[in-house]
């Protein structure tokens, strides 16, 4: 059972119309996405790079900059250490083409998801002494490796964090106590005391701030600089960072960046994917192109996405970029197969009672637990935690709902847990296989979650009739792309309408179109993606229909029509 709510909040919605020469519609909605003031209406329209804030802010910057740069004038060995992930491996670029333009020696390591396991390990720091390394920089990881850099700096190895995840802390009877690593330097914007004014940057946006302070330092120009942003662009949609602030001029600019880009790889996979002649969008990154640079470190090894990277010619980079293809459709399969076992274990066994999902898979691929995560997540609006067996014991992904931080509740139980880290929506743990049992337990008997709380909610940003929605609202939309998440496409709900001439088509039966109709007899062009039998059920079952919907221009053989596509109904 789903709850529409209508979101309402107030602003003088005539005035900010007039003032940007927009719809009043378009005003609440950007409202509606907590922009608030003419200055922030102002740059959520039409802010550009020269807003971004300087990477000077913060903390440890200055004293990052010193360091590398000494270090690179003197040759010292630099290894980078990243992440298997789009964030880590885009990171990882960003800092090596960085480095290696200001004449850095520099070499990198993206451990191996299998093997090696999430971010800093011992054995990654006693191979980077025995490899002569000076310095280790890290990316997408670190900020919980206190341990393991306190090992690097007994080893005389300088240490520069760059990361973007939770501090790790310890609530005491003095209250929290966070703990940061012992590095030289540590770049994390989440730090208490740091003054960096947007917190929720993804990690390749952290290592790109390294590398701009660097650049300034050095004196080169600020297209250099420049020239890393389609990259920080796909880690910030694809490590589903909020689209607001910093995050949305990112985006927004480094998309058009995309669609006429000169690296190698980066077109070869638009091209392995159809996507030529097609202006990319947040869409395109998220569910296409994202989930290949994804593939190859859940199903192999994400060095060869770093390769695709830095391809030199346009035959290999389509080679990679092909092997990167095949990978991501393997990986779909084993998804499909790994959520049906979920999907049967909720609803067959006494775990699918509980407030928050523990499975445990133990024949998952452990690479595929975060997205089965959240297929889960979507289909029972409950946080959930999907845990496979791996050689080392048990390791899981965990996606959250908005009301339940997953990091905090995580502090909660870490007695039980081996290692874990993350975010409040999402988090990565391991842990003995006699501990599973217990985790599901105690992660439930902590929760807190109201019955309110785990209802799904469809958030409707404006009742409006759908013959309102004409061309001129329709196009005004696309200045509030790009949409992801904390910037979604808008919604809007109309209720009374009758449905004329449906039909479904596609192959799977998966499209319903038809058209329609107010009670003052408006007539709208319509269709509906997904389960299309059980709509046309429903439909002709009632006398008339509530909808929220979207309004778009479709294009068909050359004709544009104006048509509404449903989300929900009722």
């Amino acid at each position: 059972m789903e709850k529409w709510v209508v979101t309402a909040k107030r602003a003088d919605f005539q005035e900010i119309g007039r003032t940007f020469e927009i719809d009043p519609v378009i005003a609440r909605l950007i409202r509606n996405r907590d922009v608030e003031g003419m200055d922030h209406i102002r740059t959520y329209l039409y802010g550009g790079l020269e807003e971004l804030p300087s990477p000077w802010l913060l903390k440890d910057m200055e004293k990052a900059v010193d360091i590398l740069l000494e270090k690179i004038r003197s040759r010292r060995k630099i290894r980078i250490i990243g992440d298997y992930d789009i964030d880590g491996v885009t990171s990882t670029y960003i800092l090596l083409k960085g480095i290696q333009r200001l004449g850095g020696n520099v070499d990198t390591y993206i451990p191996d998801r299998i093997t090696d396991g999430y971010g800093m390990h011992q054995e990654l720091i006693l191979r980077a002494k025995e490899d002569g390394i000076d310095t280790i920089v890290t990316c997408d990881n670190g900020i919980a490796a206190s341990k393991e850099i306190a090992s690097a700096r007994e080893l005389g190895i300088t240490t520069v964090v760059t990361d973007h995840h939770e501090v790790p802390y310890e609530d005491t009877e003095n209250g929290r106590i966070y703990r940061i690593p012992p590095a030289d330097a540590v770049i994390n914007p989440k730090q208490q005391d740091c003054t960096y004014p947007f917190k929720n940057i993804c990690g390749a946006v952290v290592a790109w701030k390294l590398i701009w302070a660097l650049y300034e330092k050095s004196g080169l120009q600020r297209e250099d600089i420049m020239s890393f942003l389609e990259f920080a662009a796909i880690a910030t949609v694809g490590d589903v960072m909020d689209l607001q602030g910093e995050n949305r001029i990112i985006v927004k600019e480094g998309l058009k960046c995309l669609s006429r880009t000169s690296n190698y790889g980066l077109r070869a996979l638009i091209q392995a994917n159809g996507l030529e002649d097609t202006e990319i969008s947040s869409y395109h990154v998220g569910f296409v192109l994202g989930p290949c640079i994804n593939a190859s470190g859940r199903l192999d090894t994400a060095s060869r996405s770093l390769a695709l990277f830095l391809s030199e010619d346009a035959e290999n980079a389509a080679r990679l970029a092909g092997d990167l293809t095949a990978l991501n459709q393997s990986r779909k399969a084993m998804t499909e197969q790994g959520k049906d076992e979920a999907i049967k274990l909720v609803e067959e066994t006494a775990d699918g009672r509980d407030r928050v999902l523990v499975l445990y898979l133990p024949e998952c691929h452990e690479s595929l637990a975060g997205i089965i995560a959240g297929r889960i997540r979507e289909r029972y609006h409950k946080p959930t935690f999907v845990l496979t067996r791996s050689e080392t014991g048990v390791k899981g992904s965990g996606r959250s709902i908005e009301a339940y931080s997953m990091y905090d509740e995580l502090v909660r139980c870490s007695e039980l847990l081996e290692k874990f880290g993350g975010h409040p929506m999402a988090a990565g743990l391991s842990l003995k296989e006699e501990n599973v049992g217990e985790f599901r337990r105690r992660i439930n008997q902590n929760c807190t979650l109201t019955e309110d709380e785990l209802m799904p909610k469809v958030v409707i940003d404006v009742p409006m009739p759908l013959y309102y929605a004409g061309r001129e609202l329709v196009e005004q939309l696309s200045l509030l792309e790009p949409f992801g998440k904390g910037n979604t496409k808008p919604l809007f709900a109309e209720k009374g309408l009758h449905v004329l001439g449906l039909r479904i088509l596609g192959k799977n039966r998966n499209v319903a179109k038809m058209q329609l109709m107010d009670a003052k007899g408006n007539v709208t062009d319509a269709v509906y993606f997904g389960e299309a039998e059980e709509f046309q059920r429903f439909v002709q079952s009632k006398e008339t229909v509530s909808v929220t919907y979207y309004p778009e221009i479709n294009s068909y053989q050359g004709r544009e029509t104006l048509q509404a596509v449903i989300r929900n109904y009722r």
